[in-house]
């Protein structure tokens, strides 16, 4: 399961939505705007960062938008989210 933090007005947590939606992937967004109780488990279960988005897949968290965007390039969102590693074969891996 994917959960991410957003609040309404957030463009990084937009960015992260269409990110996870162009790959087809299924997400609950956990909306914080103006809830004192739902940031304050979010920043307990995000080790302290307060900004949005927040992203965990399963137990993995996996930071803000630029954390998500860095695995995406690298090829290795597929890899923790179990799919097939998109490189393998003898496709070249970008460089980092």
């Amino acid at each position: 399961m994917i959960e991410i933090y957003t609040t309404r007005y957030c463009p990084y947590c937009h960015a992260a939505k269409r990110l996870l939606s162009r790959k087809g992937l299924e997400f609950m967004g956990v909306d914080v705007s103006g809830d004192a109780k739902r940031r304050s488990d979010m920043v307990a279960r995000a080790n302290g960062r307060t900004t949005v988005p927040q992203i965990f897949i399963g137990s993995t968290h996996v930071g803000g938008y630029d954390d998500l965007s860095a695995l995406d390039r690298a090829g290795e969102l597929d890899l923790l989210l179990g799919r097939e590693d998109p490189f393998a074969g003898g496709g070249k891996r970008p460089s980092a």
